[in-house]
């Protein structure tokens, strides 16, 4: 009889601390809520087939105000800072601007820093395992596609810190096709000295960006008839390409965690076969019409791209 009791007594502490462990979806909002309220250091490295690309992340609260910084540290460089919603960029031969925001567009989707609900309609939030990342405890959380035709994401979350030490897109095979992974960081009690000297500098004036389909009458011409699940137009218009200056109708879609564009340009000289590159997750996929060339650009499996690509037509 004893041991009965003792039986009963030890399934209901182990269902009474199950149920009281957080979610998959609260992880993720816990993590959202640690990255604006947390001090940290961290250094990440950005892992392709081809190389990897490392940044330094810097955060504060000091004050009220959130202070940020990225900085990517190979080649000529690139700055992003955050003043609570104002973020400027500073990126090479161009002049510094400024966008009225309170997320940098980094490597990590900005979603993850918001209300993560928007997601809810084309992904499964799901709990994997334990284990370390860079000596710190990690519990990964899997954002699983509803539509075959894109990928997932993977987050490793710390434990005790709740911030984020790993990220990975994966495909449906559970292949790792490019990977974010923290080599260091440290949570501070006091902001860093270099992001309070940030509250002291002068930056452009913000340009406020509303979250609304900006179109022009040249994107008219065309229609996109085939899109992967949960993807909605964001940005349409005509402009030259810096790769050879060319005019094209120039579309932006998203599904709230990722993006790809779509560039519709007349043939450039010379017969192309159709076809995609690939680097980590990024996928291009040029579409040789005859009358048309087609470009399709984002992280989405090269499948996905060839489909857009060919469901573009001329609009009635």
């Amino acid at each position: 009889m004893k041991q009965f009791i003792f039986l009963v007594s030890l399934f209901f502490a182990v269902a009474a601390q199950a149920s009281e462990s957080p979610t998959a979806k609260q992880l993720l909002q816990n993590m959202a809520t640690a990255v604006h309220q947390r001090n940290f250091d961290a250094s990440f490295v950005v892992m392709k087939e081809k190389g990897m690309e490392p940044y330094r992340w810097l955060h504060a609260l000091h004050e009220s105000q959130e202070l940020e910084l990225l900085s990517l540290l190979n080649g000529a460089g690139l700055e992003i800072v955050r003043v609570d919603d104002k973020v400027t960029y500073f990126e090479p031969q161009s002049a510094p601007y400024s966008i009225k925001t309170d997320t940098i567009a980094g490597p990590i989707p900005e979603v993850l820093f918001k209300d993560i609900a928007v997601l809810d309609q084309d992904y499964d939030f799901v709990l994997g395992g334990k284990g370390r990342i860079a000596g710190r405890p990690a519990q990964l959380v899997r954002l699983e596609s509803k539509d075959s035709g894109k990928y997932n994401y993977w987050l490793w979350i710390d434990t005790e810190s709740s911030l984020l030490l790993k990220a990975a897109y994966v495909n449906q095979a559970g292949e790792l096709l490019e990977q974010l992974q923290l080599t260091h960081i440290s949570v501070t009690p006091e902001p860093a000295q270099q992001l309070v000297e940030l509250l002291s500098k002068d930056f452009p004036d913000p340009v406020d960006l509303q979250n609304v389909v900006e179109t022009d009458k040249g994107t008219a011409n065309w229609q996109i008839d085939w899109l992967p699940q949960g993807f909605a137009l964001l940005k349409a218009d005509r402009h030259k390409l810096d790769l050879n200056n060319e005019l094209a109708d120039y579309y932006l879609f998203s599904d709230g965690l990722v993006e790809f564009s779509v560039f519709v340009q007349r043939p450039l000289a010379g017969k192309r076969p159709s076809g995609a590159l690939s680097s980590g997750a990024t996928t291009v996929y040029v579409h040789n019409s005859g009358a048309f060339d087609v470009s399709v650009v984002g992280k989405i499996p090269p499948q996905t791209a060839k489909s857009i690509a060919e469901s573009v037509k001329r609009a009635l």
